[in-house]
């Protein structure tokens, strides 16, 4: 989510995020160092080194925040959460309920971090972003590699030893959470901003045709890559989680609810009630991120009330892969895209 960007250290307002075809496309991150455990890198992993800025409403910064809950590393890496409401000057920093003002560089907006890391910066002014406090400089803002230097790279600061990137399953974790991103994860978002309509309809059947796809997988298996909990789980729960109460209506996503494919939801419910995934979730944030910040397809503001979703509810997950093919349901084939529109 970004409403504007930096231009050689200058904020202008971002309106080029789609092409002449009404697609949407995203704009490159910019930071790729890396926290390596041996510190080659020249950023090594360390206790109180490292300050991760985040949104509770951006699915991307969501990843990272999991996965620093699920490996304990709360103490290690501490952490500020921006205000709900994206501001005319992009992400700020407020005493807002779910919000944790910085207490590292005491900024009152977050291009005043990208600012500080380079003073010329030209980008976007995204979540997440690792900053290094020993360095004062952003070390990676690419929310895939934050949360595998998390669990990888720091694992022996982690009070919690669940490896979520095991070497056996490593070729297909890679291979999911590529399958699953643009579809699924960037799916959503080429739906709710696409500025015509062939453009919409051709990434809102691609993105269902993928739920289909993952709905019969799931239906097999309890987790993306087998019985086993991975990284590619968390990049899936992200999008899932804001799907019905977001997604659906306000990014025009509405061919079908999760709600609507029994795995999923299950599979959905399975992940949500684990308490380290619980922790980082706050669905009334995320409306109001979404809802009010958007204005260029909310003007009015308005956040829904609903829909009611129960996330505790029971899961069927334990022994799926035991289960008959009866859960797996069987939907109409999805319509063509309009040509010509």
């Amino acid at each position: 989510m970004a409403s504007g960007m930096m231009v050689a250290g200058k904020w202008i307002t971002d309106e080029n995020k789609q092409n002449q075809s009404g697609e949407f496309h995203e704009i490159p991150t910019t930071f790729r160092d890396r926290i390596t455990a041996d510190g080659t890198s020249g950023f090594k992993a360390e206790a109180g080194r490292y300050h991760l800025y985040v949104s509770l409403a951006c699915p991307w910064a969501h990843r990272t925040l999991i996965m620093r809950e699920l490996k304990g590393l709360n103490d290690a890496i501490s952490v500020s959460i921006v205000d709900p409401i994206m501001s005319d000057k992009g992400w700020m920093f407020s005493e807002a309920p779910g919000a944790i003002p910085d207490s590292v560089n005491y900024a009152q907006y977050l291009q005043e971090i990208y600012l500080k890391a380079d003073p010329k910066y030209t980008g976007r002014v995204t979540v997440p972003v690792l900053w290094d406090k020993r360095s004062s400089t952003i070390v990676n803002n690419e929310s895939r590699e934050i949360m595998r230097m998390f669990d990888v790279e720091c694992a022996e600061l982690a009070t919690q030893k669940i490896d979520l990137y095991p070497r056996d399953l490593q070729q297909k974790i890679d291979e999911t959470i590529n399958a699953i991103y643009m579809p699924i994860n960037a799916g959503v978002y080429r739906s709710g901003f696409a500025t015509s309509q062939a453009a919409y309809e051709d990434a809102v059947i691609e993105l269902f045709k993928n739920l289909d796809r993952w709905e019969t997988v799931l239906s097999k298996q309890r987790y993306l890559c087998g019985d086993q909990l991975t990284e590619a789980d968390i990049c899936m729960f992200v999008t899932l989680y804001r799907f019905d109460s977001v997604y659906y209506g306000h990014f025009k996503c509405n061919l079908r609810r999760i709600l609507d494919y029994p795995n999923l939801w299950n599979y959905l419910k399975d992940l949500y009630q684990h308490p380290e995934f619980k922790a980082t979730c706050n669905l009334d944030y995320t409306k109001r991120g979404y809802y009010m910040s958007m204005t260029e397809i909310n003007p009015n503001r308005i956040v829904p009330k609903g829909p009611i979703i129960d996330f505790d509810e029971l899961h069927d997950r334990v022994g799926v892969a035991h289960r008959s093919e009866k859960s797996e349901r069987r939907f109409p084939p999805l319509a063509q895209p309009t040509a010509g529109i």
